[in-house]
């Protein structure tokens, strides 16, 4: 039983973003969407039977708000990921090491979790990944240097990179 869920749609320099929580960790965390409207619907269902509580997650929020400003920063840990599989759960443990403006392959993050030949299946489970930004999966690249996939379109993912490197370039 997931308990009580929250969640809270706010505005970003790059769009609306919508978070789900239940009283053990974040369930879902949506890319920038044009509406307030749209980051709630990209939430998913569970989201209707959740009350709004800006409240309960301003720091996530604004951990998110500076994201998207350009800066680095390090989201908590506390993340309910229960009803997923091991392996997804692998994989996104994996793709959280990823550092910020750093690029990682599928392969490499199947290696990594001792599955080499795995790195399709990296790719898929990624593409399940309901907690975008937290877990970085627009870090993880194709072995040749290409985009590879991205649920949220190639373009996002690009502007997503773009958006680190740039951060990263005004820090040093």
């Amino acid at each position: 039983m997931e308990g009580e869920l929250k969640y809270v749609t706010f505005d970003t320099e790059m769009g609306w973003v919508g978070l789900l929580a239940s009283a053990r960790g974040l369930l879902a965390a949506t890319l920038p969407q044009p509406t307030d409207q749209a980051a709630h619907y990209s939430l998913g269902s569970r989201a209707n039977q959740a009350v709004r509580s800006p409240a309960s997650l301003t720091d996530l929020t604004e951990l998110l708000k500076d994201y998207f400003r350009g800066k680095q920063v390090t989201f908590p840990d506390r993340l309910d990921l229960a009803g997923n599989t091991p392996f997804e759960r692998a994989v996104w443990r994996m793709t959280r090491a990823i550092p910020y403006a750093e690029t990682r392959s599928y392969l490499w993050v199947a290696t990594r979790i001792n599955k080499p030949g795995a790195a399709r299946a990296v790719g898929q489970a990624l593409g399940r990944n309901p907690l975008a930004i937290i877990i970085p999966c627009h870090r993880v690249v194709a072995t040749d240097g290409g985009l590879g996939g991205f649920g949220g379109g190639l373009e996002m993912k690009q502007s997503l990179l773009s958006l680190e490197a740039d951060g990263n370039l005004r820090r040093k």
